[in-house]
């Protein structure tokens, strides 16, 4: 059965962040994710997941400087410190919130980079990738990446389902999974529903989104009805993140999934 997960960076944003727990609970979600919880004590966040009966099911590693436009650490040649260290932190959140999974952001590359630089960013992301799979299977935690398209995050390291199959290949670990978004692969790949089937037995986490505009999924060019009917027939148990950004009030664009009876009327 198809579990909705509410995604609190992008939805219930007409509520301050510590509020949106329980805007997802009434709204029927029984799982939630977001980008990053590290502004929030693990108490603080624990306390609100069991409150209002959720499940935390992902999260990301800290990024590195976020303002300053850095988008994850996981390939930046020379961070290697940096990254290790935020491995600690979030799986440390991970423990304390009964979080299954966190994703390694890969990181952007330099505007100018050559194909010497794109070989060491490769190497770094596989090395960096091995070491933090193993030390998250230690403490029994998936670690995902996940491809997101260019127009949205340009220079984004990884960014095409097959360099990710690749990635995977490459490391070797088994709890290292793929993020799964439909969105990114609509936009930079295509051909979802084959994606989905050649690439199943790799995903642990699927999020969602309408293409082109990112807004509620019935809006847009896919037809996700029949992408979670496969999902289903594929025997798919995880969740799948709504990471969208409402046209209005998160509430009142949620229809969409009253009508494909994925949430509560």
């Amino acid at each position: 059965m198809i579990r909705l997960a509410a995604n609190l960076s992008m939805l219930f944003n007409e509520h301050d962040f510590l509020d949106r727990f329980a805007a997802a609970a009434q709204a029927g979600f029984r799982g939630v994710e977001y980008l990053f919880p590290y502004e929030h004590a693990p108490d603080t966040l624990r306390g609100l997941l069991d409150e209002h009966g959720l499940e935390q099911v992902l999260f990301n590693l800290p990024p590195g400087d976020w303002a300053a436009g850095e988008r994850g650490l996981a390939s930046l040649p020379g961070r290697e410190g940096e990254f290790r260290d935020s491995l600690v932190e979030a799986l440390r959140y991970a423990e304390a919130l009964g979080c299954p999974r966190v994703h390694a952001m890969a990181g952007l590359l330099p505007a100018d980079a050559d194909a010497t630089t794109q070989a060491a960013h490769h190497a770094t992301y596989i090395d960096n990738l091995r070491f933090a799979a193993r030390e998250a299977a230690k403490v029994g935690r998936e670690l995902l990446i996940e491809p997101i398209n260019t127009r949205d995050m340009p220079g984004f390291f990884l960014s095409r389902q097959a360099q990710a199959m690749a990635v995977l290949e490459q490391v070797g670990e088994p709890n290292l999974r793929l993020q799964f978004d439909l969105y990114h692969c609509q936009i930079m790949d295509g051909d979802l529903t084959r994606h989905l089937e050649r690439q199943f037995a790799a995903i642990g986490h699927v999020q969602i989104a309408g293409v082109p505009e990112r807004h509620e999924p019935d809006v847009g060019e896919v037809h996700y009805p029949a992408l979670f009917e496969r999902l289903e027939a594929l025997g798919y148990t995880g969740w799948i993140g709504c990471e969208y950004r409402p046209v209005d009030d998160t509430r009142q664009g949620l229809d969409w999934g009253r009508r494909f009876g994925l949430l509560p009327g």
